[in-house]
C-alpha cells in the first residue's frame, strides 16, 4: 500500500540513484532543499552502503531495489539507524514508483536499456522526465517520442550537449520535441554538437591497442561513470548522440555537424537562417544540465564552478578522424541502416566495453568486435518494446559467443 503524501515541494523520484548522475542529482538537491523532497531512490546495484547513507541523509519515503537480498540488506540498516524510509523490491514496485501520483519527476541516470519499463511507466503517468539515458532513447527510436507525445509528457534531456541545444530553442517550442517541423518552426538551420575527443586524442594511432581500462576512465575534463568514460574515449558516445539529436529534434543528417573541442567549455551550439549562432558554455560539469532540468523552467543553484574567461587561452575544434574514432562512424553508419541495426550496435557496444573493462579485450577491439557484428547480425526491424529487448538480447549473446571463439587478448 502506498501512502498518499501532501507535497509542496517538487517531488523527485531518481532512477540509478547510485550512479554518478544519481549522485550529482542528489548533491544538487541538497544545495535547494526549499524547493525539493526526494519521493524514491531507485538502485539496480548492489552498493547497500550508499544506498544507506543515501537514505539517511535524504529520507527519501521509499528506496526501491531490484532484487530482494539487497533490499533485506538495505532494511536491516536503516532499521539499526531507525530510518523511516520504506524498502521496496522487484520491478512492479519500481513501476509503480516512478509513476505515483505523489511524484513530479523522474530522473532517468541508468545505464543501457535497464529500467526501460519504469521510464514508459512514467511517461504512461505524464510524468515530467529528465533523461539522461542515451541509450533507451537511441534503441527506442521514433517509438519512445510518440509515447512522450500520446501522453502528453514532458521530455527534458540532461546529457549536456542536448540540454546545450533545449536551452537554446525558444522556449515555447522547448516542449515540442520529437515535432517533424521543430527546427523549420524555430528558424533553426543546423546543430553543432562538440566532443572532447577523451584521453586518447593525441596518442600515436599504433598506440591504442595499448591502452587501459584504468587510461580510458581517466578522462582529462568530465567526472563520469565508467561505460560512459569509455564511450568517450571511442566517441561511440558521440555518435549515439548524433542518433539521440535527430530523434529528439528532428533533424537530418545535412543539419547535423559534431566538432571535436577539447576544452569542452561550449557544449553545443545552434544555427539560426539570419546567420546567428548561439552557442551554449558552461564548465564541464554535468550538474549544469541537471540543475536545469530540476529547475525548468526556472534556473537553481548548481555549486558548479563558473567560467573565469581571463584563464581560457583559446577554444579549438577539429574534425573527428575515422581513423581514430571508427566507433563514431559505426553509429553513423547503424543511422543510415534503420533501427535494428542502431539496437544492434548499441548493445554490442555495452558487451564490447565491459569485456574491455574486464581485461578480456584490448581497447582498439572494440571497433573491430562493433563493426563484425554490425555487419553480420541479421534482424527484423522492431515494432514494439518488447522486440526491442528480443534484439537486444539475441545481439549480446552473439557478441559474448563472437569473442569467446576469437581470441583478443
Amino acid at each position: 500500500m502506498f501512502i498518499k503524501l501532501n507535497m509542496k515541494t517538487k517531488s523527485i523520484t531518481i532512477l540509478g540513484s547510485t550512479g554518478s548522475i544519481g549522485i550529482n542529482t542528489l548533491d544538487i538537491i541538497n544545495k535547494n532543499l526549499d524547493i525539493f523532497s526526494i519521493y524514491a531512490l531507485i538502485a539496480y546495484g548492489n552498493n547497500i552502503d550508499l544506498m544507506t547513507h543515501q537514505c539517511l541523509k535524504y529520507q527519501p519515503n521509499y528506496v526501491c531495489t531490484i532484487n530482494s537480498l539487497s533490499a533485506k540488506l538495505l532494511q536491516n540498516n536503516l532499521l539499526y539507524h531507525k530510518c523511516r524510509t520504506s524498502v521496496l523490491f522487484g520491478s512492479k514496485n519500481a513501476c509503480q514508483l516512478s509513476s505515483s501520483e505523489d511524484m513530479d519527476t523522474l530522473v532517468a541516470a541508468t545505464v543501457g536499456l535497464s529500467g526501460i519499463f519504469f521510464i514508459f511507466a512514467a511517461i504512461k503517468s505524464g510524468k515530467k522526465i529528465l533523461l539522461a539515458n542515451k541509450e533507451i532513447l537511441v534503441s527506442c527510436g521514433d517509438f519512445f517520442m510518440k509515447q512522450i507525445k500520446k501522453y502528453d509528457a514532458f521530455l527534458c534531456p540532461i546529457d549536456s550537449e542536448h540540454n546545450a541545444i533545449f536551452q537554446s530553442l525558444p522556449i515555447n517550442m522547448q516542449k515540442k520535441l520529437g515535432d517533424c517541423e521543430l527546427l523549420e518552426k524555430c528558424k533553426i538551420s543546423g546543430i553543432i554538437l562538440t566532443g572532447s575527443g577523451g584521453p586518447f586524442r593525441k596518442v600515436p594511432l599504433d598506440n591504442l591497442h595499448t591502452m587501459t581500462p584504468q587510461q580510458a576512465c581517466a578522462h582529462p575534463n568530465w567526472s563520469m561513470g565508467k561505460k560512459i568514460s569509455i564511450d568517450s574515449a571511442t566517441m561511440m558516445n558521440k555518435g549515439l548522440e548524433y542518433i539521440a539529436a535527430r530523434l529528439l529534434f528532428q533533424a537530418n543528417p545535412e543539419q547535423i555537424e559534431i566538432l571535436l573541442h577539447p576544452q569542452s567549455i561550449i557544449h553545443a551550439m545552434v544555427r539560426y537562417i539570419d546567420g546567428s549562432i548561439f552557442a551554449h558554455m558552461s564548465m564541464p560539469d554535468i550538474k549544469t544540465s541537471i540543475a536545469y532540468g530540476l529547475g525548468y523552467p526556472e534556473r537553481i543553484f548548481s555549486g558548479t564552478t563558473e567560467i573565469n574567461f581571463f584563464q581560457l587561452n583559446h577554444l579549438n575544434f577539429e574534425h573527428i578522424s575515422k581513423k581514430r574514432y571508427p566507433c563514431f562512424y559505426l553509429a553513423i553508419k547503424a543511422s543510415e541502416y534503420g533501427q535494428g541495426e542502431i539496437i544492434t550496435l548499441n548493445a554490442t557496444n555495452e558487451v564490447a566495453v565491459e569485456s574491455f573493462l574486464l581485461n578480456q579485450i584490448k581497447f582498439t577491439d572494440i571497433a573491430k568486435i562493433n563493426e563484425y557484428v554490425l555487419e553480420t547480425f541479421k534482424i527484423s526491424q522492431p515494432n514494439n518494446i518488447e522486440e526491442i529487448l528480443f534484439i537486444d538480447t539475441q545481439v549480446r549473446k552473439y557478441t559474448n559467443q563472437y569473442i569467446k571463439l576469437n581470441k583478443f587478448n
